[in-house]
Formats: structure tokens, C-alpha cells, sequence
């Protein structure tokens, strides 16, 4: 396949064969940089080898030439502020010019549009990220953690880092009902509980304790009830 042939292109030029001070380089002088260009070259001159096929030369340099142009945008526009954003845009073009040839090739078609088990588990997927997230959310409203108190431990905590949390554990408990390996969900009990002990054992607070205790099960019970319901 032209696409798997690409991407492998793409990892081994944007990240492996890409050293920081090239990065580095390409961020304090932009057009000036000569490691743009040399970057640039090395995607173009991988893109063709991995396609082994010299009929196909223009399919290199158009990933090359889109490299380039995506690769100067995100240079001129991100900050410190929005370098990640930027990260993730830049990441993204360059897998959808990548996409486009290979759909132009015959690669890709919307058939699975069709398929309705696929539906399904897309479906609950999104059904077990910020919608799971909501339910127990509300479901939680009727009781909150002991307020901050001068016996009471308290360290500071990610932003949205326990939305996020849950939702990679729903996550991963779905994918391992779908894959018939229940003992991961075991696992995944186990392991959130010992990383939890501390920060509850330290606390002393039994409200606390409840509270998380309460909105686990409530998040792994989601998962589990909605794999079932797709198996």
C-alpha cells in the first residue's frame, strides 16, 4: 500500500532521522534555516525509495513540496503558547496529503461507512469519552470531596486531569472486553487502586475515599455495561 509506504516515510523523516537542534534550528530562522531544506530533501528522497518505483517520482516531490509548505506555516505562526496546537495541526496535514494520494490510488474508500458493527463500536467509543464523562458527572453532583481543611493533605492536581484519566480508562476496559481479555480490566482496577492508596491513605478523609471509590466504579461499570452491550 502507497499509504503504509508513506507513513513509514514520514515517521522515519519527522522524528527519527530529525535530530532537536534541526528543530531547534528550524525555529529561530524559518526560511533562513538550511536544515528546512535539508529536512525536506531527506522526506522527498525516503518517500521515493519506500515506493521503489521511479513512475512514481511525482508522488515525492508532491509530498515534499506539501512538507514544505505545511512545515513553513507552522514555523511562522505558532508561539509558545500555541506550539503544541501547532504540533498536532502540522501532524495532521501532513497524514491527510498522505491520505489523499492514497485514496487518489484507489487505496481508500467509505465502504466501512457501511459496515454496522464498525458503527457500533465507533458509536460507543464516543459514547464512553466527554458524554461517560457527563453522566457521572451529574450522577456525582449530589456529593463532593470534604473541603480543603488544615489537617487535610491536599497537592495539586493537572488540569482536567481526571476527566482525561477516565476517559483513557473507559477507554482501554471497552477495548479489552471487545478483545475478549478480561483479565485487563483487572488490571486496570488494580492498578488505578494502588495508585490511589497513597493519595487517599494520606488525606485521611473517608467522604474523599467514597467520593473517588463511587465515581471509579461508576466509570469502569460504563465501560464494562456498554462493551457488553456492543459484544
Amino acid at each position: 500500500m502507497i499509504f503504509i509506504k508513506l507513513i513509514l516515510a514520514h515517521l522515519l523523516g519527522d522524528f527519527i532521522l530529525q535530530p532537536n537542534s534541526w528543530v531547534a534550528d528550524k525555529e529561530n530562522y524559518k526560511l533562513k534555516s538550511k536544515f528546512l531544506y535539508l529536512h525536506i530533501l531527506i522526506h522527498t528522497a525516503l518517500s521515493l525509495i519506500f515506493l521503489w518505483d521511479l513512475k512514481l517520482w511525482w508522488v515525492a516531490v508532491l509530498v515534499g513540496i506539501s512538507h514544505f509548505i505545511i512545515d513553513l506555516a507552522k514555523l511562522s505562526f505558532q508561539n509558545v503558547k500555541t506550539k503544541k496546537r501547532w504540533f498536532f495541526i502540522d501532524q495532521l496535514l501532513h497524514v491527510l496529503v498522505i491520505s489523499g494520494i492514497s485514496f487518489y490510488f484507489g487505496e481508500f474508500t467509505f465502504d466501512f461507512l457501511q459496515n454496522q458493527e464498525f458503527l457500533k463500536i465507533i458509536m460507543a467509543a464516543l459514547f464512553l469519552t466527554t458524554p461517560a464523562s457527563i453522566f457521572i458527572k451529574i450522577l456525582l453532583s449530589s456529593w463532593t470531596p470534604a473541603p480543603d481543611g488544615p489537617n487535610n493533605i491536599q497537592t495539586e492536581s493537572l488540569t482536567s486531569a481526571g476527566k482525561y484519566i477516565g476517559i483513557l480508562e473507559r477507554l482501554l476496559v471497552f477495548t479489552f472486553i471487545l478483545v475478549n481479555h478480561w483479565e485487563g480490566v483487572g488490571f486496570m482496577v488494580a492498578a488505578k487502586s494502588v495508585f490511589r492508596f497513597s493519595d487517599l491513605a494520606q488525606a485521611k478523609q473517608r467522604k474523599l475515599t467514597e467520593y473517588v471509590l463511587i465515581g471509579t466504579l461508576l466509570s469502569f461499570g460504563l465501560a464494562v455495561l456498554t462493551g457488553i452491550i456492543i459484544k
